[in-house]
């Protein structure tokens, strides 16, 4: 429910919660396929699109970029035109939307530009540089408005036909490889990136790989070391967008905490999204799993202690917010590791995290490279949290919040950029107990 400050107050759910919960479409999938879709040639239909802000963003700069869109309820047609887009000077905003910004950096570079891509003042914030010299190193022009290698910035394109090859770290971001890897098909001689340190989130790739491949890609083969994309273009095609694993993480995460069932339609064992691996993780902790043709079933007993778990986390970062709301409620400690990048997310993921955290009573410390969760159900306490503009931290928070009562969400509306009705859906939940 709505507090007075504005903020959204969480209730204690006494009872096991049993219930179906209904998850939005893939905003990863979503970001992918439409900007594959609007790189063919001819009309692709998308279905089961992601609602929120990220998804909203990347449809509203593909119009201003020249490409016909038709939505109707979570349905897109996408009119592509191989490649082809609208002659600058234009501004694309992203909004909050990381995924998005970096996407779009790379397309405007198979333009003629100018184009200045710019955000809100928390992902100007956020780091962009590897992408820009990587498309500097491609014979683009690619300049720092306000600040190097942040929004806003201008790309003038197009890229250098005769450059096929670029160094790339990937230890940073998967979204700065998979942006060149979607844009590749459409140079004349695809592109091969050398990889100069180890990639993170390779889940993510492997997504790329598998939307490329649905719209028709030719050659995309990555191995540890180099990625390499062959010319060819794409093809229109219907594509269906599979439920977000991410999201699905909540619910999830709300039975671990609460005991009970959950039933996910949909969000198969042959998911295409890494982060369903956070299934295998909670079972791992101790809840009882059950994969079926129609979604995955979860399962906790509210007299069966949560065991913690030591876990690295670089394939499915998106989780660790998730992942530490269920380690405070275990009944040993639970250490996660391999994601200090994630402070550069929408939030420092780390240090953000266990801020707010310990204002909830959960005993948790920063590392280097993650965080450490001691059992924490005995010391929780009500209190008002920060978002810190992270939808991920909201959802997380908001969930724990469920095992104590009067949690104080600030800025709940930040959840519009992945869950617009997530608050709405999480109250449902709760209510099937």
């Amino acid at each position: 429910m709505t507090g007075s400050s504005g903020t959204y107050v969480v209730q204690r759910v006494a009872r096991p919660v049993r219930c179906v919960a209904w998850v939005p479409g893939s905003k990863s999938l979503t970001n992918r396929a439409v900007l594959c879709a609007a790189l063919a040639q001819g009309e692709s239909h998308i279905s089961h699109l992601a609602p929120g802000d990220d998804s909203v963003a990347m449809l509203d700069i593909l119009e201003t970029l020249g490409i016909e869109i038709a939505l109707r309820n979570d349905t897109v047609r996408v009119s592509g035109q191989g490649g082809r887009l609208r002659s600058g000077p234009l501004t694309l905003s992203a909004g909050l939307a990381g995924t998005t910004s970096r996407f779009v950096t790379a397309l405007c570079a198979l333009g003629q530009g100018p184009y200045v891509v710019d955000g809100l003042p928390a992902l100007r914030s956020r780091p962009m540089g590897p992408l820009h010299e990587a498309l500097r190193n491609l014979g683009v022009s690619v300049k720092g408005i306000e600040a190097p290698d942040h929004l806003p910035v201008e790309i003038s394109g197009p890229i250098a036909a005769d450059t096929t090859r670029i160094d790339l770290r990937g230890d940073i971001s998967s979204q700065y490889l998979s942006a060149l890897m979607m844009i590749a098909p459409l140079l004349i001689h695809g592109l091969h990136v050398h990889l100069t340190s180890p990639l993170v989130s390779r889940p993510y790739v492997d997504l790329t790989v598998a939307v490329m491949r649905a719209f028709g890609a030719q050659l995309v083969e990555v191995s540890e070391s180099e990625v390499i994309v062959g010319p060819g273009g794409y093809r229109s095609a219907d594509f269906s967008v599979e439920p977000d694993a991410s999201s699905a993480s909540y619910p999830l995460a709300l039975v671990a905490i609460c005991g009970g069932e959950v039933h996910i339609p949909g969000l198969g064992m042959n998911a295409l999204q890494g982060d369903v691996r956070f299934v295998d993780l909670l079972a791992q902790m101790g809840c009882e799993v059950r994969w079926s043709a129609d979604g995955v079933r979860l399962a906790r007993d509210q007299d069966r202690v949560l065991d913690g778990i030591t876990v690295d986390m670089a394939d499915i970062s998106d989780l660790v917010p998730t992942m530490a709301v269920v380690a405070a409620v275990a009944g040993t400690p639970t250490k996660i590791t391999g994601v200090g990048f994630i402070r550069h997310k929408e939030s420092d993921r780390l240090g953000d995290l266990v801020t707010e955290l310990a204002l909830l009573g959960v005993d948790a410390t920063e590392t280097d490279d993650g965080l450490e969760i001691r059992p924490s159900r005995h010391l929780l306490r009500p209190a008002r949290v920060d978002t810190h503009h992270d939808h991920r931290l909201a959802m997380a928070f908001a969930v724990l919040g469920t095992a104590v009562g009067g949690v104080e969400i600030a800025d709940p509306g930040v959840v519009s950029k992945s869950w617009p009705s997530f608050f709405s859906e999480l109250e449902k939940w709760c209510q099937a107990s």
